[in-house]
């Protein structure tokens, strides 16, 4: 992040109580122009890997919204119907800056669309909407699509705290729009990291249900990003189609910082199994709130 960004968010030292937040989406507006297909410099393998983000959010995100709709009216308690509320709104933006993101790919002579469309198949039909079930098996389905989200929602909140806390993408030479987004939705999903796990508990409390999530979510979503980033290498105009994506390419960008490393990723995984686990244990409000208040797009969103 710059400079100026770094020393407010240093700077903010005043203790924020996550649960006095009041979640509210931003309107936020990013300009492509500038940006290149490689927006970290000389290092397609690790901008790819976070592009794969782009394939996949517009869909999931909305999926997320459709799913928290229809749990609204299953909440009896206040506060989290507001959260709930103010979480959506969010989650809506960020589909839509994604969104953005893949006519960026697509004018840059990088289409998308034969993963976007598997993207909307797996979060439209897969995992979308039963109607030939009966009213306890769409609960049933309700609940477990609740879970899934839970388990995502604990990746977004441990990527988000990674990307507001690394200054070697910036270091790098990171394309600063692009970093801009990132930080800005990974500020957001640290604000709203522990929603999708409380109304989860809310309306399930059993800790074999939040279990069933993580364990379906986090090698389902492990295999999307691989094939994501296959896909992208493949499909770019400005890297050798015979190039072959290996783990060591992973290790090697993990290495300078500039994507997560593989024991980090692992260890977060495995803190959601605990049993007194809970999404404020992970990332800072602080400093989520600290980038938010100097982010260029939410900036211009609040004026």
């Amino acid at each position: 992040m710059s400079n100026d960004a770094h020393d407010h968010v240093e700077r903010q030292t005043d203790p924020i109580n996550h649960h006095d937040l009041v979640l509210h989406p931003r309107d936020v507006d990013f300009d492509w122009d500038a940006t290149p297909l490689h927006w970290l410099p000389g290092e397609p393998f690790a901008t790819h890997t976070f592009d794969v983000l782009h394939l996949l959010l517009p869909e999931l995100e909305r999926w997320f919204v459709r799913t928290f709709e229809q749990a609204l009216p299953l909440i009896t308690d206040d506060r989290l119907r507001e959260d709930v509320r103010g979480f959506i709104g969010q989650e809506a933006l960020h589909a839509e800056a994604h969104q953005e993101v893949l006519e960026h790919l697509l004018a840059k002579g990088l289409d998308p669309t034969p993963y976007t469309r598997q993207s909307e198949w797996i979060f439209r039909r897969v995992l979308g909407d039963r109607p030939e079930l009966t009213a306890a098996a769409t609960h049933a389905h309700l609940l477990q699509r609740l879970a899934l989200i839970a388990a995502f929602e604990h990746f977004t909140a441990f990527m988000g705290h990674w990307i507001l806390s690394n200054e070697d993408l910036d270091e790098a030479g990171a394309d600063p729009t692009m970093l801009d987004l990132f930080r800005w939705h990974g500020a957001e999903e640290v604000e709203h990291r522990s929603v999708a796990f409380d109304l989860l508990v809310h309306l399930d409390p059993r800790y074999r249900r939040r279990i069933s999530g993580m364990l379906v979510t986090a090698p389902v979503l492990i295999r999307l990003w691989i094939r994501g980033v296959r896909f992208l290498m493949s499909a770019d105009p400005e890297v050798d189609d015979r190039v072959k994506v290996r783990f060591r390419d992973y290790l090697v960008a993990a290495r300078k910082n500039l994507l997560p490393p593989p024991v980090a990723f692992t260890r977060s995984v495995l803190r959601y199994f605990l049993p007194r686990y809970h999404p404020t244990q992970e990332g800072s409000t602080q400093q989520a709130v600290a980038y938010l208040a100097v982010s260029p797009a939410a900036r211009a969103a609040s004026h």
